[in-house]
């Protein structure tokens, strides 16, 4: 077991309608902000790898509410981009900001909505393949196939929505018109259950996938941002959703876009069964912030 692993410390801080759950894994010798590894609604597991690759920062993350052990105490299942950042701005404030934050797909949406209302909570934002169905000149039927898994996941459960999901999120290009009206793929051929267990409470496919896809970006607040963010994303997912999302995104800012190895999820070691490339993610996340840092002068 690592020292980093063994310093971890888990806390919890009350927000508005929710308990969030965030782990602190301290290092370095304070001269730099503290850098938070957050996702939605990937939970703070997802980012264990990566983290092991940066002894010299004080490591951040969390459970995005609705997710793991961060919880509703309102009762109510629906979790807003809104929502998402106001817990961000507070958990900053919690462990003493500004910081530099990497965020990764629905997590990189909730920190472009955190920066456009609290630029100065963060000094660097690398957004990772944010899934910004809104930016895409093919937004219309992005925004209809979203709202299709979404739906065919209330209809028949997690094997026939998930297997839509997988399908439209690894598709290369624009989403066709007639998306919705093709034929459903198989849950089998995915390895994922076929019978429907009656839950409707997944935070992906419950939750989060109508939230951040139908999210309105604030562009002018976010090019006057005093943030310094660069929009990244993976070489091996080029053409898909969210990594159009950042190109979209750095078109609006007109900056460019930083590439990272792997793909969406290259940052993993084998957190939640799926590997990346956390070894050559992890220099290259180091010197993208490193570059940003600089430009700041």
């Amino acid at each position: 077991m690592t020292q980093q692993a063994v310093e971890m410390t888990t806390r919890t801080l009350d927000t508005q309608n929710a308990t969030i759950t965030y782990d602190v894994r301290p290092g370095g010798d304070g001269s730099q902000p503290p850098l938070m590894l957050i996702g939605s609604p990937m939970g703070a597991a997802g980012f264990t790898s990566l983290a092991t690759h940066f002894p010299d920062r004080t490591i951040v993350t969390y459970d995005p509410r609705g997710s793991e052990r961060s919880k509703r105490t309102d009762g109510k299942s629906q979790n807003w981009v809104e929502e998402h950042a106001d817990d961000l701005h507070r958990l900053i404030q919690q462990v003493g900001g500004p910081v530099d934050l990497f965020a990764s797909s629905g997590g990189a949406v909730n920190a472009l909505e955190l920066v456009s209302r609290h630029p100065e909570d963060v000094r660097v934002l690398v957004a990772h393949e944010p899934p910004l169905a809104t930016a895409l000149p093919d937004h219309e039927a992005a925004l209809a196939a979203a709202l299709d898994v979404h739906e065919t996941y209330m209809r028949g459960g997690t094997g026939p929505g998930m297997a839509k999901f997988i399908a439209l999120t690894s598709l290369k290009g624009e989403i066709p018109a007639d998306w919705t009206s093709q034929p459903a793929p198989d849950p089998a051929a995915f390895g994922l259950p076929t019978e429907d267990d009656g839950k409707r409470d997944d935070p992906l496919l419950g939750q989060a996938i109508g939230s951040a896809i139908t999210y309105q970006a604030d562009f002018d607040a976010l090019r006057a941002s005093s943030t310094k963010i660069v929009m990244a994303a993976g070489t091996e997912s080029e053409g898909e959703m969210a990594n159009r999302g950042a190109y979209a995104v750095a078109e609006r800012l007109g900056t460019e876009v930083a590439k990272f190895p792997s793909h969406h999820g290259g940052f993993l070691g084998g957190e939640y069964g799926w590997g990346g490339d956390p070894d050559a993610f992890a220099p290259r996340l180091r010197e993208v912030l490193d570059r940003a840092v600089a430009s700041r002068g």
